[in-house]
C-alpha cells in the first residue's frame, strides 16, 4: 500500500494561513477575554465610549439615531487607528423630550452613576484613557462637569471628552450642498448622516409631516431655563430632513472620524494627561505642601 502524504509545497503555501495572527476586533463586545488583554495593549489602553440617547428624531429617523451615528464615527476612527470601542451607551440627559413617545429619560443620579461606574470598570480592566465621544446635544452640559468631577477622587485613568471642530474647507463644501439654513435636530445634516450609513432606517418621505420651525414661545432676558428647548421646538424636531443627502452625511462622518483619529494617535504617544493628573492628586491630598 502506498503511503498517503501532503506534498511539501502545499504545506509551504498553506503555512501563512495557519500562522497569521487573527485581526483583533475593535468592538468591545466582540473580543474574547484573552483577546481583550491583547486589545488593551494594542490600543495603548484607549477605549472609546460612544454616548447617544433614545429619543424622538422627527417623524422620519429612528429613536436611536444618536447612538447609531456616534458609534459609526467611533468605529471608522478605530479601524484607522486601533482602539477599543465600547457598546452603545444610551444613559444620558434627555429630560426635555419626556413628552415624546419612545424617550428613555433616566434619573439624574442614575445617569451619573452608570457613567462613573462604567469608567471605573474600564479602569479596573486596564483602560487608562477613556474617550467620551458624544452624539447627543443634551449631554453637552453634563459631560464637561463629569470630566471636571474626575478630579474629586484619585483615578488611575483619565477621561477625555472628544470635541470635534468645524474644518473650514469641509464646512464650505457642506454649505454649498445644503438646501436649508436652519436646523439642530433631525435636520438636513443629521438626516444626511443616517442616509450615509443606515439608509434602511430613514423614512425621508415623512420628514415634512411635522414642523421643525422655531416656535419662539419664550424670551427671558439674561436668563436660562431648562424649558428653553421645548419652548422653541415642541415637536422635538429642529430643521427639515427632507433635503438630506448621502454626500453631506459622508463629509460629516469622515470629518469627525478623522479628527478622532488625531486624538487617538496623540494619546497613544503622550502620557502627559496621566502624569499631570497623578501630580495633582498628590498635591490635593496635602495642599499645604504644594509649592507656592
Amino acid at each position: 500500500m502506498k503511503k498517503r502524504f501532503i506534498p511539501v509545497l502545499i504545506l509551504i503555501l498553506l503555512s501563512p494561513l495557519f500562522s497569521a495572527e487573527t485581526e483583533l476586533p475593535v468592538q468591545y463586545e466582540e473580543l474574547t477575554a484573552p483577546d481583550f488583554i491583547k486589545a488593551v495593549e494594542k490600543s495603548g489602553g484607549i477605549c472609546i465610549l460612544p454616548l447617544g440617547i433614545l429619543e424622538k428624531h422627527g417623524a422620519h429617523l429612528p429613536l436611536g439615531t444618536d447612538l447609531i451615528d456616534v458609534r459609526e464615527i467611533a468605529l471608522r476612527a478605530a479601524k484607522k487607528e486601533y482602539c477599543i470601542v465600547f457598546p452603545e451607551f444610551y444613559f444620558g440627559q434627555i429630560f426635555e423630550a419626556k413628552h415624546q413617545p419612545g424617550t428613555i429619560a433616566y434619573s439624574a443620579g442614575l445617569v451619573w452613576n452608570v457613567l462613573q461606574e462604567t469608567c471605573d470598570e474600564l479602569g479596573r480592566n486596564g483602560i487608562t484613557k477613556i474617550l467620551l465621544v458624544n452624539g447627543h446635544g443634551g449631554n453637552n452640559n453634563l459631560l464637561p462637569y463629569f470630566c471636571q468631577a474626575q478630579l474629586a477622587e484619585k483615578k488611575d485613568y483619565a477621561v477625555i471628552w472628544f470635541r470635534a471642530e468645524d474644518d473650514p474647507e469641509i464646512a464650505e463644501q457642506i454649505t454649498k450642498l445644503r438646501k436649508t439654513t436652519t436646523g439642530g435636530h433631525a435636520d438636513e445634516t443629521e438626516t444626511s448622516m443616517m442616509i450615509a450609513h443606515r439608509p434602511d432606517l430613514v423614512y425621508q418621505d415623512r420628514a415634512g409631516q411635522q414642523s421643525g420651525e422655531d416656535q419662539n414661545r419664550l424670551n427671558i432676558p439674561h436668563g436660562y431655563t431648562g424649558i428653553w428647548w421645548y419652548a422653541k421646538y415642541p415637536n422635538h424636531y429642529a430643521g427639515d430632513g427632507s433635503y438630506a443627502s448621502k454626500e453631506i452625511g459622508e463629509l460629516i462622518l469622515n470629518q469627525e472620524a478623522n479628527q478622532l483619529v488625531e486624538l487617538i494617535k496623540y494619546l497613544k504617544n503622550d502620557d502627559t494627561v496621566l502624569k499631570l493628573q497623578q501630580k495633582f492628586y498628590k498635591e490635593a491630598a496635602d495642599p499645604l505642601k504644594t509649592k507656592q
